[in-house]
């Protein structure tokens, strides 16, 4: 009986029911089943609305969504054009900074897809970058911010790492410095191996001229100062994390509203639905996703996992072997925040247990998840770039693969020497 029920609640979830109704329908099952009074899904739900960092999930989700719905994607790329488009490959590398950024403040990878995507494709083209290179790379990038704050993908793995007290404790603060070098190695990986790609290709280099860098920084005046907010408000200890958020949103929605005025008080009601129905989603998923996780824990499952783990699994090296491929396939067919929530609670004991530390976890985690995207055959990206730039999905799947192998290099080096994420972070 209980393996029809699992049958038909993993068939529901293929054919389209909603992840939070199939989460909540097993919590309710077990619970049912163990005789546990079922109040304890209202309790987990009052539990997660007392966690203060989740605050701070609105309003950088909205502070995103305003972002995206201005033009401060033009004037990412004009500023980093100016300061290295002089460099061999200098759009490419602007591209893969530029898409870090944006996402990291979009907190979505389809998002600066398709805001970025208008704008870098056919400059790369234009400037004569062949055509595959130019829509895997466009591809590939959109999901290159993840481990940067604010993402919140970063900040949702530490709200469900936190709450299961596992390992050494840590704050979002500390995931924040664990994500910089990862980053950064992903991002010189990828700027080396189009420097050597294109490397013999006649692609003109933009002389560097310091007066349309004042014109740029001069345009984007008023975004420029918000990583600086951000890092200086966290790591100078001005502020909390949710204080940090306040004052983003804050920031930006002055900026957008009274300064560039690319956003009218109009569209302001459409925006706040918008992003925080997203939030809402998050949060459905989130609280149900905690009462089932106390569901597998009062049914000792981590543990009898573990036990299991171990006949076959003999090794920290194997685990984390095995991890990135299971990660890399968990990346293509789910979206990230519901990965984050439903197999964290399962793979942070084991992690643990093999003496892996819950912030370097988290990197791997959230690394592979990036490449997951646009993982064939399914990845999300794949298809957001296919409908945005018009191209077959078998196009995609061959542009993106090159940029897949150099990422998953950057993986291996993230997963297997853990100092990149601990060495500022611990």
């Amino acid at each position: 009986m209980t393996a029809l029920i699992v049958l038909g609640l993993m068939w529901l979830a293929i054919t389209g029911m909603p992840i939070f109704a199939v989460i909540l329908a097993a919590a309710l099952l077990g619970f049912h089943a163990t005789d546990v009074d079922l109040a304890v899904l209202t309790i987990e739900l009052y539990r997660l609305t007392n966690t203060p960092l989740l605050i701070a999930l609105p309003f950088f989700t909205l502070a995103g969504y305003l972002l995206a719905e201005g033009n401060t994607s033009h004037r990412l790329v004009r500023v980093s054009q100016a300061v290295i488009g002089w460099l061999p490959s200098g759009l490419a590398i602007i591209a893969f900074i530029t898409c870090a950024l944006f996402t990291a403040f979009t907190g979505a990878s389809g998002v600066t897809i398709v805001a970025l995507g208008a704008l870098l494709y056919p400059a790369l083209r234009q400037v004569g970058y062949q055509e595959h290179f130019s829509l895997g790379l466009v591809t590939s990038s959109g999901s290159l911010g993840l481990l940067l704050a604010p993402s919140l993908p970063l900040i949702l793995y530490g709200i469900v790492a936190q709450q299961m007290e596992l390992g050494t404790p840590f704050t979002i603060k500390q995931l924040f410095l664990a994500g910089l070098l990862p980053a950064a190695v992903m991002i010189g990986l990828l700027s080396a191996w189009s420097l050597w790609v294109n490397r013999g290709a006649a692609i003109p280099i933009q002389p560097f001229s310091a007066s349309e860098l004042r014109l740029a920084l001069w345009e984007a005046r008023w975004e420029l100062p918000l990583p600086l907010l951000i890092l200086f408000g966290i790591y100078g200890g001005f502020f909390a994390l949710t204080e940090t958020a306040t004052v983003t949103l804050l920031y930006v929605l002055l900026v957008q509203l009274f300064a560039y005025r690319e956003v009218r008080l109009s569209q302001l009601p459409d925006i706040i639905r918008k992003a925080m129905t997203m939030v809402g989603g998050i949060l459905l998923i989130l609280g149900v996703s905690l009462a089932f996780t106390n569901l597998l824990i009062d049914a000792d499952v981590p543990s009898r996992f573990f036990e299991f783990t171990q006949q076959y699994v003999d090794s920290r090296l194997s685990f984390l072997i095995l991890l990135n491929v299971f990660l890399l396939i968990l990346g293509a067919i789910l979206d990230i925040f519901s990965a984050i929530i439903i197999v964290v609670p399962l793979i942070l004991p084991l992690a643990v247990a093999f003496g892996i530390d819950p912030i370097h976890l988290g990197i791997i985690f959230l690394a592979n998840m990036q490449i997951g995207y646009f993982t064939p055959p399914v990845g999300m990206n794949l298809f957001i770039a296919s409908y945005r730039f018009n191209k077959p999905i078998t196009t995609l799947y061959k542009a993106s693969l090159p940029f897949m192998a150099v990422l998953m290099l950057a993986v291996l080096l993230i997963t297997y020497i853990p100092w990149l994420s601990l060495g500022m972070a611990r």
